[in-house]
C-alpha cells in the first residue's frame, strides 16, 4: 500500500516540476519579446502577461502543488499563453515565410 502511495506522490512531483519549467520558460520567453508584438496580434499587453506569469510561477512555486485550486489556475495560465500566444508572438516577430 505504502508503493502505492509512493508513486501517487512521484507522480505529483513531476507534474508540479513539469508545470514550474513550463511556467519558467513561458516567463522567459515573454520577457525577451517586444512590446508591440502583443498588441499586434490582438493578446493582452506584455506588461500585463508578465504579471500573469510571474504570478503563476510564483504560486506554482509556494503551492507546491497543480492539484489545489491556485495550482490548477497557474497551470491553465501557463498553457493559454504557451498555446496560444506564444505562437502568434512569434509568428508576427519572424513575419512572413516566404
Amino acid at each position: 500500500m505504502t508503493t502505492a502511495y509512493t508513486l501517487s506522490g512521484l507522480i505529483l512531483l513531476a507534474l508540479w516540476l513539469l508545470g514550474l519549467a513550463a511556467g519558467a520558460f513561458a516567463l522567459f520567453h515573454a520577457v525577451r519579446q517586444r512590446p508591440d508584438a502583443f498588441t499586434a496580434v490582438d493578446k493582452l499587453s506584455k506588461p500585463i502577461w508578465v504579471g500573469i506569469l510571474v504570478a503563476a510561477v510564483l504560486i506554482m512555486f509556494l503551492a507546491r502543488s497543480v492539484v489545489s485550486l491556485f495550482g490548477l489556475v497557474s497551470v491553465v495560465a501557463i498553457c493559454v499563453y504557451l498555446v496560444d500566444v506564444r505562437p502568434r508572438v512569434d509568428e508576427v516577430q519572424r513575419g512572413p515565410r516566404w
